[in-house]
C-alpha cells in the first residue's frame, strides 16, 4: 500500500486491470471543463466522472456521495485518473480512508506533466494510445 491507498498504476497497467477484472472501474476526477476540452477515456461504461475540484479549484463536497452513486464500494477496484496524477492521489487516499477500494492512482494521468517543449500530452493515457474520445 502506497501513501494511504492501494498503489500507483501506469496507464497500461490500468488498462490491463480493467480488462482482467470486470468489476473494476476507472473514475476520472478532472473538471468538467477538462473533460470537454481535452477528452476522456473511452471504456464502454467502465469509466465514471466525478470532479475532485471544480473549475475554480474548490473541493467537491459531494465527492464520496457521487462515488457511491457510481456504485463504487469496498471490494470493487477503483482507479482514479486526473490530468497528471496529482489530484487522483488525493482522490484515492480519500476513497481508501472512507473504506472504498482497493483504490489506485494512474501515474502520469490522462495527459501527463508539461514536457520539454512546454506542452502536455507526451505522457499519460492518451499518449500511450489507450482508448479515448472527445465529449
Amino acid at each position: 500500500m502506497s501513501a494511504g491507498y492501494a498503489g500507483d498504476l501506469t496507464p497500461q497497467q490500468t488498462w490491463e486491470l480493467l480488462a482482467d477484472d470486470p468489476t473494476a472501474l476507472l473514475v476520472d476526477v478532472r473538471t468538467e471543463g477538462e473533460w470537454r476540452s481535452i477528452g476522456v477515456p473511452d471504456l464502454d461504461g467502465r469509466v465514471g466522472f466525478v470532479e475532485w475540484v471544480d473549475g475554480q479549484g474548490r473541493p467537491n463536497p459531494d465527492f464520496l456521495a457521487q462515488l457511491a452513486e457510481l456504485g463504487v464500494t469496498d471490494g470493487r477496484p477503483v482507479v482514479f485518473l486526473c490530468r497528471s496524477g496529482v489530484r487522483s492521489v488525493a482522490a484515492a487516499t480519500t476513497a481508501t480512508a472512507a473504506g472504498i477500494g482497493p483504490s489506485y492512482n494512474v501515474l502520469t494521468g490522462f495527459e501527463g506533466d508539461v514536457g520539454p517543449d512546454g506542452a502536455r500530452g507526451h505522457w499519460g493515457w492518451r499518449a500511450e494510445g489507450l482508448p479515448w474520445r472527445s465529449l
